[in-house]
């Protein structure tokens, strides 16, 4: 190595000098000089040996580093390798919801309703194919129990494509709850006061009110945002008094002899303030199995504003059915409205009060409406988990069922 040739040099010379040195001086003086090169050729054999074993580790660190670099090299490759595995599973959700209803309700002209039900339990299936194109469903079960005799049903209440046209808008097809109201796309538990939906949303919507066919959906500038959909329509006859819940078909082989179209635009404007109006045509309300009815047009509106502590909720609903059928029983007029105040005083607790007037048969000259009342409280022990109570006091036409008394219920979603 040139080190150790450099240390042979050095000591050649040092011997080199000393000897000469030795020449001229007594003894004791050469005694002293070989003492110190030997004390230095002793320091300088350390010194290489110090080097020797730096050299020996910077070389070992570096096969470490080295290897190091591979084995990341190969880890990352693994990861890339699993990521790619994963991804049909990272694209596809469940979710879900479900609701426990007790009512402990007085009844005029009919026997009281003491009961208890797990109403519903709803299952969410998603899945993206890609940034452009998903699919979503819905699949519930009504009153826990289904069958021959049995109180339940098991539906579809969703089952759609949806394929984005650009960054603003959307289209869907198949099975997807119609554009109208508050609550009939939005009903999850946690999200609205009371443990049965307010009567309006459903006896003139009518709520939850799916139809099969295509849609159109997007917005425009300055929160406006825009639905258009043709579907299904809905199948009510005169012995059911032309009511309109009566004549959800659930596209379950429904008839489909006259389709229905529905416009909804949706301001959103301001933080918190929703202001909407629906309007929806359909061609003959009976698919063609009444002579003596025809057309259908439902107009709705309503207003949601939240604000962190305060909300309120208005809706108004109207029908008009054409035919000298609907006529003769007042039905070719049905209507409701609502109103509800609420204050979630804490994010656990909230209270609201809601005045409810519904009619389906409002051409009638004579008192078909009713009225109720609602105040309750709400608590969320989670975001997504709620206990509600609350009490009502319903008043209807004479000689026709009402109920007054106390609701229980606890509801989540995830």
């Amino acid at each position: 190595m040139v080190t150790n040739r450099i240390l042979s040099i050095t000591i050649a010379i040092m011997l080199s000098l000393g000897t000469a040195g030795m020449a001229q001086a007594d003894s004791e003086e050469i005694a002293e000089l070989r003492a110190m090169i030997a004390a230095q050729q002793q320091q300088l054999i350390l010194m290489q040996e110090k080097l020797d074993s730096i050299s020996a580790n910077v070389a070992e660190n570096s096969n470490k580093a080295a290897e190091a670099n591979q084995k990341t090299e190969i880890l990352a490759e693994n990861l890339e390798e699993q990521a790619e595995d994963r991804k049909p599973v990272s694209r596809t959700s469940i979710g879900g919801y479900g609701e426990l209803h007790a009512n402990l309700l007085d009844g005029t002209n009919t026997e009281d309703k003491n009961s208890i039900d797990f109403h519903r339990f709803v299952l969410f299936f998603g899945h993206e194919f890609n940034d452009r194109l998903r699919f979503f469903s819905e699949v519930e079960v009504e009153h826990a129990l289904s069958g021959d005799g049995k109180p339940g049903e098991v539906e579809i209440e969703q089952a759609y494509i949806e394929y984005d046209l650009n960054q603003n808008n959307q289209f869907r097809a198949g099975l997807f709850l119609v554009p109208v109201g508050i609550i009939n796309e939005t009903h999850e538990p946690n999200t609205f006061y009371g443990v049965e939906r307010n009567p309006i949303e459903k006896n003139i919507i009518p709520s939850t009110w799916w139809e099969g066919g295509v849609s159109v959906n997007g917005s425009f500038a300055d929160g406006i945002s825009y639905d258009f959909a043709a579907t299904s329509g809905l199948n009510t006859s005169a012995e059911s008094g032309y009511a309109i819940r009566k004549g959800r078909q659930k596209v379950a082989k429904a008839e489909f002899n006259s389709g229905a179209y529905t416009g909804r635009l949706r301001w959103l404007g301001l933080p918190g303030l929703e202001l909407g109006l629906t309007a929806q045509y359909q061609v003959d309300i009976t698919q063609e199995n009444d002579p003596t009815a025809g057309g259908a047009t439902l107009m709705e509106t309503h207003l949601s504003w939240q604000t962190d502590t305060f909300s309120l909720r208005a809706l108004y609903a109207s029908w008009s059915l054409d035919g000298t059928g609907p006529a003769a029983i007042g039905a070719d007029q049905q209507t409701g409205w609502y109103i509800e105040p609420n204050w979630r005083f804490n994010p656990q607790w909230g209270i609201f009060a809601r005045y409810n007037a519904w009619d389906n048969q409002a051409g009638d000259r004579l008192d078909s409406e009713y009225t109720q009342w609602d105040a309750g409280v709400n608590f969320w022990l989670h975001p997504n988990v709620v206990f509600k109570l609350d009490y009502q006091s319903q008043n209807a036409p004479v000689g026709t069922k009402s109920y007054d008394g106390w609701n229980i219920g606890v509801g989540y979603q995830f």
